[in-house]
């Protein structure tokens, strides 16, 4: 470690809290999750998290992750726990196992370390997940998918607030150098981490770090992506509250797994969350034949998801999850998230061996005389999610089948990974 800077002040308490006070509305007594890897930057986070939470009578609680991908990743990580516990911060260790080196491991543990960390917070019934990238990280992720030909929304790089199911991510220090986070660390006497795969030039960010040559965060290239980037994400906000509003105008969600539109064209933009979230999917499809159906709806099948009359439900249109596309049948344990759009309830008692599947169309026709099933479109009878004991039919939840008991056991919500902006969810009641 180097000396302090003049030109690196440390970060105060009054511009944390400027910083995150776009980011609430925060409970009163806030409790907050932060992800600390154990470098600087996110052990930074921590200290002014904590100070932040103390302030308003609430509390921290780190969570560092051991990747499992260097021999010392262990170590670090229970060296990090210990410093943690110094400041007065309650941590929690949790371990990736399995990520093994190869092709896309960047991606792959960025992706494994969310899912570990987002579990962890929901586990503490926390809202609130806070990451430390910070200005350096922004620049070099817009960089990175200028290379890759993202548009616009793309160029915004990471959003300072990411709402999912449950769960509020945070990064309310993309506008920091890392400089001044350092600085922070220092004048708290606090020693940190560095992981040397951050400089490998294997990794195309750390080669694009290398080429910026700002290792502060503070150079004039580093603030003027910061800038643009802001900028396009302030765009990005608006473009996402137009199709909020929009859907919530024209589409009903219904607990089952379909929506309803409201007849005529809609925007592009607002079709293509709508299919992205009834097909449970992470990416939007293609554009060209999403503008083409929006301007003109009709019968159709696209991104998993089809197209139809609402007949009797009224005028418009009925879109539901495509049989051919549905997921195939996974462990049903509770938490787990099936056809990326029903999640089985944490509180689940599912029997030993079951698994969640579709209901199928063999067995939605044995099905159709129950009241519920007679109220509801023909097409999302077989696309329900039921849970089976081998070639057995244990429950189907949104039916109400076989009875209370069962489905209480195993309830399934609709909960898609990428809530559909704005349109209202209709009652839980069958047309």
């Amino acid at each position: 470690m180097t000396s302090p800077v003049r030109s690196h002040p440390a970060l105060h308490a009054g511009e944390f809290a400027a910083l995150m006070a776009p980011l609430g509305p925060f409970e009163p007594a806030p409790h907050l999750a932060v992800a600390v890897s154990g470098g600087a930057d996110s052990l930074a986070l921590a200290l002014l998290a904590r100070d932040w939470a103390w302030a308003r009578g609430g509390r921290v609680t780190a969570l560092v992750v051991d990747h499992g991908l260097r021999p010392e990743s262990a170590a670090e990580a229970a060296t990090t726990l210990r410093r943690l516990e110094s400041l007065g911060i309650a941590a929690q260790g949790l371990a990736l196992r399995g990520l093994g080196h190869g092709p896309a491991l960047a991606a792959r543990a960025r992706a494994a370390r969310h899912a570990i960390l987002a579990a962890a917070a929901q586990r503490l019934g926390v809202l609130h997940l806070l990451f430390g990238h910070h200005a350096g990280d922004q620049a070099e992720t817009v960089a990175m998918r200028r290379l890759s030909g993202s548009g616009a929304a793309g160029l915004a790089g990471m959003a300072a607030l990411v709402e999912t199911d449950g769960l509020r991510l945070l990064r309310p220090l993309l506008s920091i150098p890392p400089g001044r986070l350092r600085a922070s660390l220092r004048a708290a006497g606090m020693a940190w981490v560095e992981d040397p795969s951050n400089a490998n030039p294997a990794a195309l960010r750390a080669r694009l770090r290398r080429l910026r040559g700002d290792a502060a965060g503070d150079g004039v290239l580093t603030r003027a992506a910061v800038r643009a980037a802001a900028a396009r994400g302030r765009a990005r906000d608006a473009a996402e509250r137009a199709v909020a509003d929009e859907l919530a105008a024209r589409a009903m969600l219904h607990p089952w797994g379909y929506a309803v539109l409201s007849p005529g064209p809609l925007s592009a933009a607002a079709l293509a969350a709508l299919l992205r979230g009834l097909a449970g999917a992470a990416h939007a499809p293609p554009t060209r034949q999403t503008r083409a159906l929006a301007a003109a709806p009709h019968p159709a099948t696209l991104g998993g998801v089809r197209l139809q009359p609402a007949g009797r439900l009224g005028p418009g249109w009925l879109l539901t999850r495509e049989v051919a596309a549905l997921a195939p049948a996974v462990p049903a344990c509770p938490g787990t998230v099936w056809d990326g759009r029903f999640r089985l309830a944490a509180t689940a008692d599912p029997p030993a061996g079951a698994r969640i599947a579709a209901l199928g169309p063999t067995a939605a026709a044995a099905l159709r005389a129950l009241p519920i099933a007679r109220m509801l479109p023909a097409a999302v009878l077989a696309t329900l999610p039921a849970v089976w004991l081998e070639t057995e039919l244990f429950a189907v939840p949104h039916l109400g089948y076989p009875d209370e008991t069962c489905c209480r056991r195993v309830r399934l919500d609709f909960a898609p990974a990428m809530p559909i902006a704005g349109a209202p969810f209709a009652p839980a009641t069958a047309e």
